[in-house]
């Protein structure tokens, strides 16, 4: 090995948002990994790593600051033959800024502050940060390293001041949160960066789930050739070790081939999404109301995947509308899983809720709020046992749902997360099968059936709504797309029905603000990204209902 080989190690860490002494401890610790047992001269960790990202507003409690700035006193005692590069946020003559600290021989040296901030989408960095103007280059063992934060790498302005500032390599801190088709993106981005620069560029990722956020890590080495090594398995925390030599050719012991098929990148998000929002959250595992359908099944076959068969409990809730096949499907699913399965008969609690409204119900006809009942039973009898064994409450619906309000507030919404909030009708019948790719734990007669919310006599989902397929196209064009109604119909929908289905969710908002937060896996999900007003009269001008 050439004396002028740079050993740096890589972290793709998962932080906990706020907890600044848990992630001061566990960053020392990967400190003293990288340079006793990796031999590295030089660590680098994700945007943000000490606060966890995205700290919100958090960053506006002046204590936050002062909680860091002794924080970094202490991780830089432990950087004694090592360099540390760590995102925190630094506060400055009133300023506030997001940056990245370089520590070694025991002292805080020199801090780099984030140039472009994002404020689009989930990300709000304009609230909170003011931005950076001046590069930043290091020399690590006669190597010289700029120094850069996720954003900044999306133009082409800061690695080029970089390269004016003579680095020969990028380091670039992220804190990139995960959606479909993220990592092509950001390899297109940063194959743009080689170009115009020439810099090879290593990217380091957070990894872990952060409320409706997943990152998937994703850290890779971008050559100067324009290659890509894959640097760490995505959805996991790994401490990787790389090598620049002299002619600043960048090697890694241990690359890794990761996958990109779409559907194992979704499950996967959901998983980690659903594990570290219960952990984190201080929760003992997860409880589910199985009711033999696709939604329910899925969302249990990803809890268990979570947290393990010991860590999750089914309750299969029947009323004289759940049909044979429901029982059964639950049954088998419940013991091919071999998780914690009870059965609780609504019947009873129903006929008491009927007793007692008869009289302020006398002379109305039956509905949807007979319906409803039986929803908001099942759910008052999911938090009572959530209460008891602290567990939470996973809540099974699905994003063509919560669009148009095709649930119960307070019913089948009552809950804590919801890991299929952003995934569509159709997207979930495709992470099914998926799923059972990988061993089948979902009865395929979940999958074969028509779905229905076993409320009624024969009910079917399409008796009060468009087919799956087509809802969810329009959904996607007007959600995700920002598409006009017009629009729309010249895709080739039904005027009646596109302005049916604009109407339900608009209505709908107040339902969704009271909706369980749930794992983003699109660009443009309900929550942080969607920010619609509940009283609104926009083009579709309806009145809302409940």
């Amino acid at each position: 090995m050439s004396e002028k080989t740079l050993r740096i190690a890589a972290a793709q860490f998962n932080p906990i948002v706020g907890d600044v002494g848990g992630n001061t401890h566990r960053i020392i610790d990967w400190i003293g990994q990288a340079r006793d047992k990796l031999k590295a001269d030089l660590i680098v960790f994700p945007e943000l790593t000490l606060t966890g990202y995205p700290p919100e507003d958090l960053l506006l409690r002046p204590d936050i600051y002062e909680m860091a700035d002794q924080a970094l006193s202490k991780i830089a005692g432990h950087t004694h033959g090592i360099v540390a590069v760590i995102g925190a946020p630094a506060r400055e003559a009133g300023n506030t800024y997001n940056a990245a600290y370089v520590l070694s021989d025991g002292k805080i040296q020199v801090r780099y502050d984030k140039q472009q901030l994002p404020n689009y989408g989930v990300f709000d960095e304009l609230r909170y940060f003011q931005a950076g103007t001046q590069p930043l280059v290091i020399d690590v063992k006669g190597i010289r390293a700029g120094i850069t934060i996720c954003e900044d790498i999306w133009f082409k302005y800061s690695a080029q001041q970089s390269l004016e500032a003579g680095a020969e390599i990028i380091l670039n801190l992220n804190g990139s949160p995960f959606h479909a088709n993220k990592q092509a993106e950001r390899k297109a981005v940063l194959t743009a960066r080689v170009q115009e620069t020439g810099l090879p560029i290593i990217y380091v990722n957070q990894v872990g789930g952060q409320d409706e956020l997943v990152f998937d890590g994703g850290s890779m080495v971008i050559h100067s050739t324009g290659t890509f090594t894959e640097l760490a398995p995505i959805f996991e925390e790994k401490l990787v070790l790389l090598e620049v030599d002299s002619q600043r050719q960048i090697t890694t012991p241990s690359p890794i081939q990761e996958t990109t098929e779409p559907l194992a990148l979704i499950y996967q998000a959901m998983v980690c999404g659903t594990r570290d929002y219960i952990y984190k959250n201080g929760f003992q595992g997860a409880v589910i109301g199985l009711s033999g359908g696709i939604d329910s099944s899925l969302t249990l076959a990803i809890a268990v995947d979570a947290l393990g068969s010991d860590n999750v409990q089914a309750v299969m809730m029947p009323s004289d509308y759940t049909s044979q096949l429901s029982l059964d499907a639950a049954a088998n699913q419940a013991e091919k899983q071999n998780l914690h399965y009870s059965t609780i008969a609504i019947r009873p609690m129903l006929d008491a809720f009927n007793g007692a409204l008869a009289d302020e119900f006398a002379g109305l006809e039956s509905d949807t709020t007979e319906e409803n009942l039986q929803a908001r039973i099942r759910g008052v009898l999911l938090m009572a046992i959530s209460n008891k064994k602290g567990y939470l409450l996973l809540t099974t619906g699905n994003k063509s749902e919560v669009a148009v309000g095709y649930a119960t507030l307070y019913g089948d919404m009552a809950g804590g997360f919801a890991p299929l909030k952003d995934a569509s009708k159709t997207l979930v019948y495709k992470l099914a099968k998926y799923r059972n790719s990988l061993g089948t734990v979902i009865p395929q007669a979940v999958i074969d059936r028509p779905p229905s919310a076993e409320l009624a006599p024969d009910q079917k989902d399409q008796d009060t709504l468009p087919p799956y397929e087509e809802l969810d196209a329009i959904l996607q064009a007007y959600v995700e797309e920002d598409r006009s109604i017009a629009e729309i119909v010249k895709l080739g929908f039904n005027e009646a029905t596109v302005k049916r289905v604009v109407a339900m969710v608009a209505r709908n908002e107040y339902k969704r603000r009271q909706a369980a937060p749930g794992v983003r896996i699109t660009k443009r999900a309900f929550g942080r990204d969607r920010r619609y007003p509940i009283t609104s009269r926009f083009e579709w001008a309806r009145t809302r209902g409940t």
